[in-house]
Parts: C-alpha cells; sequence; structure tokens
C-alpha cells in the first residue's frame, strides 16, 4: 500500500498574527517561546491544527496562549479549553494564572463530558430534558443492560451463547461514538452474534427507552444531548465545530502519533480529517523535544516514520549525550524479568531513583512473572492500568445512597442499596422497585408517617429515614456522605473480609467530598472523571518512599521517567495477533510503540523473549516485533541475554 503522508508546510504570513506591541505585553512570549511554539501562540483569528509532538511543550504553548489572548483584551470567558481530562485543564489554567493573573482561571475548561454536564443542567428545558438526572458509569449502563436482557426475556430459552452486558454495553458506545451502524459493528467484531442481531437491537431500544424514564445519562448521552443542543450532527469533532460555528476561532492541538484510544471510541481520523471540518485551517509543527535525548528521539522517529499515514514530523532536542537505546533478545520469559532486576538494580546504584524508572507493556497480564522477580529483589513497585477507585464495589455502594437521594428515579441505584441488606434477595428488591414506580413508596415524605409495610420493614425503615434525609435537608455534601457512611458501615464490614484496606477508600472518599458545594457536581465528578487508584489494587510496597512503575502503555501516556523498559516485544504480542488482522488497528498498535518510547528520557530498553511457552503448543520461537525488527543498526545497539545471572 502507497504510503500517504500529510506534508506540513510552515506558515509565516503576517495575515495571521493580530498586529500589536508587545512592548506592551507583561510577557514576552518570543523570548519564552520557541519560534513553533510562539508561531501558535500569536496566531489568533481562524482555525488551526497544531501537530506538537512528543516532549514538545504541548501545555506550555496553550498556558501561553491563553495568557496572550487576554493579554489581547479577549474576555476570559469567551475563551474555552477542552481536554480529555479536567486534570490537564485545570493545570493549564492554573499555571496560566502564575503565569499572568487570575483572569486566566476565570476561562472555561474542563472535558468533552464534564463541559457537556453543566451546560446541560443550566439549559436542559431548551432540549427537554430534567436537570437532575443521575449520569452512569460504565458499569451501571452494563448493570442496567444485565437488568433489560434478564427481565425482558432476551435470553429466555436462548441457546445460542448470547453476548455478555459489558459487550453489549461496548458496542452500543461504540456505535455512537464511530457513527457505526450496530449491524456493522457486530459484523466487523462479533461475527458469532449476527444470528443474535434482532434482540442485541431490541435491547438497545429498551435500553434508550429506561434511561429516558428514569432520567438517567449515560457518558454518550452527555456528548448527544450537547451535539443537539448546539445543533450539529456529529459527536466531539463536530462539537467542536458546533461550538466555533459563530466566528470559526478555532485550535485544535494533538498529536496523530498518539492517538492511542479506539478501545473507548477515539478516532485517528479526527486529527486527520480536521482541516476539513474548516475553511482555510492552518496546520504549524512543533518539533523541538524538551524531554528525551536524541537517541531515544531518533528510534522513535524511525518507528513512527514507518505509519502509513500520517503528518510528517520529526522530533529533535537540544540536549546532548544518551546512549542508543537496546533491543534486548532473551532466552525466555524468566530470563527477560531477571534481565530487567538486575539492570535496576545497577540503575539504582547508579543513583537514579526507582520513582524514574518504569516498565511498560502492551497488556496487563504481560508483568506477572515481572512482578515474582521484582518481589524477589525486594524491590518495591506499583501496578498502574487495573482497577479504579469508583470502580470498586464499596465505592460503588456509598455513591448508590447519594444518587438515590440526588434522582429518586435512579432504579438501579435502587437495586444495588437494596440487596446489600439483610432480608432483601432479588424477589423482594423487585417487589420494592414496583413500589416505587407507582409512587406507593417515596422517599420525600417521611418514612415514620409512612403506613406501607415495606417502610416499616424493621430491615428497612433506618434506610428510607437516611434516605428521606438525605434528599430533604440541605446540607453540604461532605455531611451526606458522612451519614451514608456511618450507616453503611456496619453493613460494610459484614461483606468485605479485606475492610480494613477497603476503608481507606472510604475515608479518601469522605475527604474528597469536603470540596465540593453541591451533591450533583460531586456525583458528576464520580462518574465523568475517576478520581484516583483504589487502596486494594495496590501491592505491600504502598509504604515504600520509592517504587518502580509496572504500567500498560495507556496508563503512561502523558508521563516520563529516566529509564524505560518496554518488555514483550514480539509479534503476536505486541502487536497482538487481533491487531495484525486490520490496516487500523496494526497502525493504531505502531502508536502504542511510538507513546512506549517517547516516555523515556534517558534510556530505553526494549526487550522481548526469543521462546514462549503455550500451554497447548509447548515452548515456540518468537520472533521481534515488526516495529523493532527493522530499526538501524545506528538507532539501537542489539543485546542477546541466555546466560542465568
Amino acid at each position: 500500500m502507497e504510503q500517504k503522508k500529510y506534508k506540513l508546510k510552515r506558515i509565516h504570513s503576517q495575515k495571521l498574527f493580530k498586529p500589536v506591541d508587545e512592548s506592551k505585553f507583561a510577557i514576552n512570549y518570543q523570548q519564552e517561546l520557541n519560534p513553533s511554539q510562539y508561531e501558535a501562540v500569536a496566531s489568533v483569528e481562524g482555525a488551526y491544527l497544531i501537530i506538537a509532538g512528543a516532549g514538545t511543550g504541548k501545555t506550555r504553548t496553550l498556558v501561553f496562549r491563553v495568557a496572550r489572548l487576554i493579554e489581547l483584551g479577549y474576555d476570559p470567558h469567551s475563551i474555552l479549553l477542552l481536554t480529555f481530562t479536567r486534570k490537564a485543564a485545570n493545570e493549564m489554567m492554573k499555571r496560566a494564572s502564575l503565569l499572568l493573573d487570575e483572569r486566566c482561571s476565570k476561562i472555561r475548561g474542563g472535558t468533552f463530558h464534564s463541559f457537556a454536564n453543566v451546560t446541560l443542567r443550566k439549559y436542559a428545558k431548551a432540549i427537554n430534558l430534567n436537570p437532575a438526572f443521575t449520569i452512569l458509569d460504565q458499569g451501571d449502563s452494563a448493570d442496567i443492560i444485565n437488568l433489560i436482557r434478564s427481565q425482558e426475556g432476551f435470553i429466555t430459552g436462548e441457546k445460542k451463547r448470547f453476548p455478555k452486558k459489558d459487550t453489549l454495553n461496548k458496542i452500543f458506545s461504540l456505535s455512537v461514538n464511530t457513527n457505526r451502524k450496530i449491524e456493522e459493528i457486530i459484523a466487523e467484531d462479533y461475527p458469532h452474534f449476527l444470528p443474535l442481531l434482532d434482540k442485541i437491537l431490541g435491547i438497545q431500544k429498551v435500553y434508550v427507552g429506561y434511561k429516558r424514564k428514569n432520567n438517567l445519562l449515560d457518558y454518550d448521552d452527555l456528548l448527544i444531548y450537547l451535539r443537539d443542543f448546539l445543533d450539529t450532527n456529529y459527536l466531539q469533532a463536530e462539537i467542536v465545530k458546533g461550538l466555533a460555528q459563530h466566528n470559526g476561532n478555532v485550535m485544535i492541538v494533538g498529536d496523530d502519533a498518539q492517538s492511542i484510544y479506539s478501545f473507548r471510541g477515539a478516532n485517528f481520523r479526527n486529527i486527520m480529517d480536521f482541516p476539513k471540518l474548516f475553511d482555510n485551517v492552518q496546520v504549524i509543527k512543533i518539533e523541538e523535544n524538551y524531554r528525551s535525548v536524541q537517541t531515544v528521539l531518533d528510534f522513535a522517529n524511525q518507528i513512527y516514520d514507518g505509519a502509513i499515514e500520517k503528518y510528517t514530523k520529526v522530533l529533535y532536542t537540544r540536549r546532548k549525550g544518551g546512549a542508543l537505546p537496546y533491543i534486548v533478545a532473551t532466552a525466555n520469559e524468566n530470563m527477560q524479568s531477571k534481565f530487567i532486576v538486575e539492570k535496576i538494580l545497577e540503575l539504582r546504584e547508579e543513583g537514579i531513583p526507582l520513582n524514574d524508572l518504569a516498565v511498560l507493556f502492551r497488556s496487563s497480564f504481560f508483568s506477572f512473572d515481572l512482578e515474582i522477580e521484582l518481589a524477589k529483589a525486594n524491590i518495591p513497585f506499583q501496578k498502574f492500568g487495573g482497577m479504579k477507585f469508583v470502580e470498586t464495589a464499596h465505592i460503588k455502594d456509598v455513591l448508590a445512597f447519594l444518587r438515590i437521594a440526588s434522582n429518586p428515579q435512579d432504579i438501579i441505584s435502587w437495586y444495588r442499596v437494596l440487596l446489600l441488606h439483610e432480608g432483601v434477595g432479588p424477589k423482594t428488591a423487585q417487589r420494592i422497585l414496583d413500589e416505587l414506580a407507582t409512587a406507593r413508596i417515596r422517599i420525600d415524605t417521611n418514612p415514620k408517617q409512612s403506613k406501607t409495610n415495606t417502610v416499616q420493614n424493621k430491615n428497612l425503615i433506618d434506610l428510607f429515614v437516611l434516605l428521606y434525609k438525605l434528599h430533604t435537608i440541605n446540607m453540604p455534601p461532605t455531611e451526606k456522605v458522612q451519614m451514608v457512611y456511618d450507616y453503611y458501615y456496619p453493613i460494610f464490614k459484614d461483606h468485605y473480609d479485606d475492610f480494613n484496606k477497603r476503608n481507606k477508600d472510604l475515608e479518601i472518599f469522605l475527604n474528597i467530598s469536603e470540596n465540593y458545594r453541591s451533591l450533583d457536581s460531586l456525583l458528576a465528578d464520580m462518574a465523568i472523571e475517576p478520581v484516583i487508584d483504589s487502596m486494594i489494587d495496590m501491592g505491600e510496597t504502598d509504604n515504600e518512599d520509592e517504587f518502580v512503575t509496572l504500567s500498560t502503555i495507556h496508563s503512561a501516556k502523558g508521563l516520563e521517567w529516566h529509564s524505560v523498559f518496554i518488555i514483550h516485544a514480539i509479534d503476536g504480542y505486541f502487536p497482538s495477533v487481533r491487531s495484525s488482522e486490520k490496516i487500523e488497528t496494526l497502525e493504531e498498535e505502531r502508536r502504542l510503540m511510538y507513546v512506549a518510547s517517547t516516555r523515556a528520557k534517558q534510556n530505553l530498553f526494549v526487550t522481548y523473549p526469543m521462546n514462549m511457552y503455550d500451554r497447548e503448543a509447548g515452548t515456540t520461537y518468537s520472533k521481534p516485533s515488526r516495529f523493532i525488527s527493522d530499526i538501524s543498526p545506528d538507532k539501537a545497539e542489539g543485546w542477546l541475554v541466555e546466560d542465568e545471572f
């Protein structure tokens, strides 16, 4: 296939810059920025695509652009900064405020989803939406789908394998985010479920109606309703188009080489096709890297040079020194682990802190053997890419109480809370849900005045008293969380053997709640912005001052370390077997390798075992990943490790 490359032309036309007297600015932008960064910062009117390579100062560029727009006299409230994480947006606004003044903190910023949440609650009535909606996280959505598939009879008497709740949720979400029909997704990714297509479509129809009836919005609904409010016709890319439709002033900053989230519905084409959304889009590239030594950048450049479709760029740095990256072949998987342990110990002796060392992998299970060897060597480590804070059962329990208080129609939260109580099983829970649906039970009336047997049940009376208080009494969110904690704690201790460890999560949640003035904003952030990793996912090394980071590449994006190991660089593992079936997925695997490589500041080790054990095939000979097999000898040094340490 012929390689398709997008060449970036250098922009020097004076019409791109608003004529201003630079001496009047509080900041000397030309002195503080390199030429490419300044070019992006000084470009004001019109549409711009900034292709900023790894480590080239994307955040710095955006921060200075915000400051300069405000110095030019633009109203901070007219500036919107959308990022993929709210943490990034907050960091940018904080840095801009430190750089200039508090006017920078008045710009609007956040993720697409958080911006949608705020906007929809403010203008809900304009699109016939109840502003007290509950936001479903992915686990909640899957639970509702499971409830539908079971109770509506879709799987009753079904002799064929039926897709699980998470699979159905993924199919429905991909359909929305990629603008593809469900039929197309199933035919392409799940052909064995094609005979069940009618039932799957039926579940989706009931799911959509269920959410509407119970005032529930999932992640995708937030974007759909925002899109409809803006009167455009497609999701995130079209939301940007809708927001900028009146004046056309929009700047996109990103890197096609780091588009690695297709499994969440992200589309590589968004950045490639952005110039088609607006007239006269100017493309500016930022290539000077401030993170890595040139040898690491040369390695990464060659990896991405093989991409079929891309914006052509070459990362460079003024940093001096740096050894060639190492491609290390080991006899087997265990030798790979022992080599990494030995090299970590060497680097530690050279004065490199453990916190500045990372082992990255394509999939979480790749590190299992290494974890054993690290433990043997008493090297503390933490692993990232596992269970998240809001995904843990105990946090979801607490959130369920609060969500009922906010939206009494949240049936899925009712079901979860009811099943926590002694004497309440699925049948009893369903009977209570029916009573709630017919308003025989309400939480806006004092339960002590209720004559309903359910409310007066000795196992449930305290629950209804709690929910009544949470729903009707005006108090800070942290007090409501404390009330739930006090009620839930005895149940919590009976449910979880490791409650002492899990209790740290509950304490963290109490602390987090102190930062909020409204329950709705707390619940929205818990759904849209998962906070931290859970304590139950941490190893016994939590108390160590230093630890080596073990991380999936997806979780490592945006981070950096002095020395990085990329393990299991084998065809069939990285890239995976399935990704090799399509050009699009194979190219995303290439971008994953690029992202992993550019996390290294000084040292980069790419390792692969020459022999892998398979339970069915036995020991088989493996091939190095196609992404590293053609690396030039002047870009990497090859090592062979066959002997025991």
